[in-house]
């Protein structure tokens, strides 16, 4: 049987367009997205879905099915892995994603270095970036190990950011995101 999603148990509420909508600890968390953190998220899609050729696809903002009906998570920004395919619930579920990426917002900080960090680590997912307009500075979290991602490396607006994918790589120009 099945996980049930945070997604579904939150099934009847309508939520408002305009919002970045998550669930974190069983609660709802709803948030406007900033310019700066829309602008970083259509530069790093343009340049993924340029790179991926058709082995693999990307989301933004889509619903995604974690392994507890703690955690819904519509990430910034992922690559889901060739092949996968999206489960009875119309929705990809962790173990589809071969990178997360998120960019940091000013309200949200705590949930993108502390709560996503833990529970995409948990789930094994390959590659967690975290993209931090305000310090220009995004992080690559990879190998993950027992809950926790064994490698962590810094990488400054303005020199590429490398995700070493299976089988491919994906290279991001980030000298064109905006700061805060």
């Amino acid at each position: 049987m099945a996980t049930e999603s945070a997604w579904d148990v939150h099934e009847a509420v309508d939520f408002p367009r305009g919002y970045h909508v998550e669930i974190t600890d069983g609660k709802i968390i709803m948030r406007p997205q900033g310019l700066t953190q829309m602008k970083v998220i259509f530069k790093a899609a343009r340049q993924i879905e340029d790179q991926l050729a058709e082995r693999g696809d990307y989301i933004s903002d889509v619903m995604v099915d974690f392994p507890s009906s703690l955690y819904g998570y519509a990430p910034d920004l992922a690559v889901v892995a060739p092949g996968a395919e999206l489960n009875g619930r119309g929705r990809y579920e962790w173990h589809d994603l071969e990178a997360v990426l998120e960019v940091v917002s000013k309200s949200n900080q705590d949930n993108d270095f502390v709560k996503k960090l833990g529970l995409y680590a948990e789930c094994a997912i390959p590659i967690y970036v975290v993209i931090d307009p305000s310090t220009a500075l995004c992080t690559l979290h990879s190998s993950p190990q027992s809950g926790r991602y064994e490698l962590s490396e810094p990488v400054p607006f303005g020199e590429d950011l490398v995700l070493p994918l299976d089988g491919r790589t994906i290279t991001i120009r980030t000298g064109g995101f905006p700061r805060d």
